[in-house]
């Protein structure tokens, strides 16, 4: 591809706003736009489930840049627009407005959506999912004390709003398919740690059951009904039953879509002229050897770099591992590395279940660590992970040793 004379990058969240800031950074000088459909500067979202619903940070706080930031680089902000088409003949991005953006290379940065239940009532007021700024401002506006809030769904976000809602003094019941919160994510082992921590702070959990209605009353959510019959009677309902990527302008520029857009180890659609970076990018993990979709923090911080890179003509692929963090209660941990259900042998601790200080490492048949979690417990990452990248064989005692240092391993 000829160097690019305008760059124009589709998504106006964390992803969007490094993949600008690695072209200047890199000393491109050409036109630069970036189209976001929020009227905000770009924020990181790991926030609003976490400090900014809980009150301790402001949207401030989260901002990747301020606008003076972006005007000094001579980054064009298109805020509050939507791009709706691309022409990948005539290599034009349509806008809502009825403006068409030229550009050479094309970033599509345009992340997730929280996915709805399909249930009755889930439209009604005081149902809410969470993914802007917004969606925290009503979500936090549930809390307090005299106040019910039921979250459905036992993954990171469910248990993070459950643990911001608690800590704001209001009674919060967990509604999730599986025996135990994050049971498909960790495993039994280290699942039924988070299981604990939310019953020990007053978390009622309800596990193995199914929302089959949001009960209504006066227009307004006043309950859940499982599908055993029984009602969970609530104030507000969090919906936190995961996200979808936003494929739909890449599906029908006809780009190749599958759980995602497929991208190259450089982050490559299979236009030569487009990028895919962050939720939405399917991508042929050079380490791991399989395609991979992360919808995680670090994956939109990192890959827009790669990309940015690629397309001012560098061969760099990104080979980053997948990492992710969550705060709940007194709780703090990191994971590095891909372990699903079902593509791991074991798991190996080393330290304290029961007081929730240790490092769990998911370990292959072939004792290789697939992935490791850190709670309570800091500095693992760095040491970890290129055990995992060079699928170095481990000894599991040694892995369990305390004493020994990952490094040596």
């Amino acid at each position: 591809m000829a160097a690019p004379e305008n760059i124009v990058i589709i998504g106006g969240g964390l992803a969007g706003a490094k993949a600008a800031e690695t072209l200047r950074k890199r000393g491109y000088e050409g036109g630069v736009t970036l189209i976001g459909d929020e009227k905000h500067v770009p924020y990181e979202r790991p926030p609003i489930s976490k400090e900014y619903l809980a009150g301790t940070k402001t949207l401030d706080d989260a901002s990747v840049h301020d606008a003076g930031w972006y005007e000094e680089r001579g980054i064009e902000l298109r805020l509050g627009a939507r791009a709706t088409s691309i022409d990948r003949a005539a290599r034009t991005v349509a806008l809502d407005s009825g403006e068409a953006l030229p550009y050479d290379a094309l970033v599509l940065a345009t992340g997730s959506e929280p996915r709805r239940l399909g249930v009755p009532g889930d439209d009604a007021e005081g149902v809410h999912v969470l993914r802007t700024v917004e969606d925290a401002d009503a979500v936090r506006a549930e809390f307090g004390g005299g106040r019910r809030l039921a979250v459905i769904g036992g993954g990171w976000i469910g248990l993070e709003v459950a643990a911001a809602a608690k800590a704001a003094g209001t009674d919060v019941i967990v509604i999730y398919p599986a025996a135990l919160p994050l049971l498909s994510v960790l495993g039994p082992e280290t699942a039924q740690v988070f299981a604990d921590l939310h019953t020990e702070n007053g978390v009622e959990l309800r596990g193995e059951s199914r929302a089959t209605e949001i009960v209504v009353e006066g227009g307004r959510a006043a309950g859940v009904r499982l599908d055993d019959g029984t009602l969970v009677e609530a104030d507000a309902v969090v919906v936190g039953v995961g996200a979808s990527p936003r494929v739909e302008l890449a599906e029908a520029a006809g780009l190749e879509v599958d759980n995602g857009v497929l991208v190259d180890a450089a982050l490559r659609t299979s236009d030569p002229a487009i990028f895919a970076v962050g939720d939405i990018a399917n991508h042929d993990h050079p380490v791991l050897g399989r395609r991979v979709r992360i919808e995680h923090w670090a994956t939109s911080l990192n890959q827009p770099k790669a990309a940015a890179a690629a397309i001012l003509g560098s061969g760099d692929t990104y080979t980053e591992l997948p990492y992710f963090y969550s705060d709940q209660f007194d709780l703090g941990m990191e994971y590095v590395g891909c372990a699903p259900e079902g593509e791991y042998e074991r798991v190996v601790v080393r330290g304290d279940l029961a007081a929730r200080e240790f490092v769990a490492f998911w370990l292959r048949e072939d004792d290789t660590i697939a992935a490791a979690m850190n709670v309570n417990v800091w500095d693992v990452p760095d040491a970890v992970t290129p055990l995992i990248a060079e699928r170095r064989v481990v000894d599991p005692d040694r892995l369990a040793d305390p004493s020994v240092d990952i490094g040596d391993l």
